[in-house]
């Protein structure tokens, strides 16, 4: 595994989510309660929506367009719990996030 340096927890606070380029790939960043932070694509795998635009209520991510919903912690789909996003492996160095994007790819909704 290749993890690369992101940010700092000063740049994604508790609750936030925030795009970022890491090895030219876009990744979405959900810092969740309690220190965790997931990677994952940047839009919903339904009609391609960036979820950066949608809600986070706790572990609860929800694209603004059709309101598809997915567990941040686990990248499962809540609603539809037949869909997923991917799930980018992260790393906690001190106050400093690391993501391997080659560890997973982008998943989308089949017609």
């Amino acid at each position: 595994m290749t993890f690369l340096r992101v940010c700092s927890f000063d740049d994604l606070w508790e609750g936030e989510m925030k795009v970022f380029t890491v090895d030219g790939i876009e990744v979405l960043l959900v810092h969740l309660k309690g220190g965790h932070v997931t990677a994952t694509q940047v839009v919903c795998p339904h009609q391609n929506v960036e979820l950066v635009e949608g809600t986070l209520e706790g572990d609860i991510l929800t694209c603004r367009m059709h309101l598809w919903q997915f567990n941040a912690r686990t990248c499962t789909g809540h609603n539809p719990t037949h869909t997923q996003i991917a799930s980018y492996p992260t790393q906690i160095q001190g106050d400093e996030i690391f993501v391997d994007v080659n560890g997973d790819v982008p998943k989308f909704a089949t017609p």
